[in-house]
C-alpha cells in the first residue's frame, strides 16, 4: 500500500468521524440539549422503557408537566437519570420539578444533590423523552460494561482497517 492510499483510507475515517461528530451537534442545536439521544441504563421507569431503550430528547418546552418523562442531572454524578415528573412548583423565573422512576417506591430526593428537593428545570434538565427505539442501545451498554467486547469490538475495527484494500 502507497503512501497516497494510505492517506486516502486516513482522510476517509475522518471523513466519517467528523460527519458522526457533525452529526451530533446539529441534533444537539434543534433539541436544545448537550445530550439529545441517550440510551436506558437501569429499570427504573419500566414498564415504560426498558434497559437498552434509547430515547430521544427535546429540550425547548417552556415547562414540564406532571406525568412527562424528563432526563436530568445531578452535580457530581455524570450519568443522567431518566425519570417522570411527579410533581411541579413553577412561578414567572423558574419551574422546580420532584421527579419518581414508575418502578421505584419512593420519590428522587435521595438521588439529588445535597440539601436540594426539586429539581430547577432550566439547570439540571437534558430534555423531555419525545420517543424512542427498544433495545438498540444494548450495544452501548455491552460496550460500556463488558470488557471483552469492547476490546474485541476494537480488534476487529482494527483488523478491518489494515486488511481492507479501499
Amino acid at each position: 500500500m502507497n503512501i497516497r492510499q494510505q492517506i486516502t483510507q486516513f482522510l476517509s475515517l475522518a471523513y466519517v468521524f467528523s460527519s458522526a461528530f457533525m452529526l451530533w451537534k446539529t441534533l444537539s442545536v434543534i433539541a436544545n440539549s448537550h445530550s439529545p439521544i441517550v440510551v436506558v441504563l437501569s429499570g427504573s421507569m419500566e414498564p415504560a422503557f426498558q434497559r437498552g431503550d434509547i430515547l430521544f430528547l427535546w429540550n425547548r418546552d417552556q415547562q414540564q408537566k406532571v406525568g412527562d418523562i424528563v432526563v436530568y442531572e445531578i452535580d457530581g454524578k455524570t450519568i443522567p437519570i431518566v425519570h417522570r415528573v411527579l410533581r411541579e412548583h413553577h412561578n414567572q423565573q423558574k419551574q422546580l420539578l420532584l421527579t419518581k422512576g414508575d418502578n421505584n417506591a419512593v420519590d428522587d430526593l435521595s438521588l439529588y444533590a445535597k440539601k436540594q428537593q426539586y429539581l430547577n428545570q432550566k439547570a439540571d434538565l437534558v430534555g423531555t423523552v419525545k420517543g424512542y427505539l427498544p433495545f438498540i442501545g444494548y450495544v452501548t451498554i455491552l460496550i460500556s460494561e463488558n470488557v471483552y467486547f469492547k476490546y474485541g469490538m476494537l480488534g476487529l475495527l482494527g483488523l478491518s482497517s489494515l486488511f481492507s484494500n479501499e
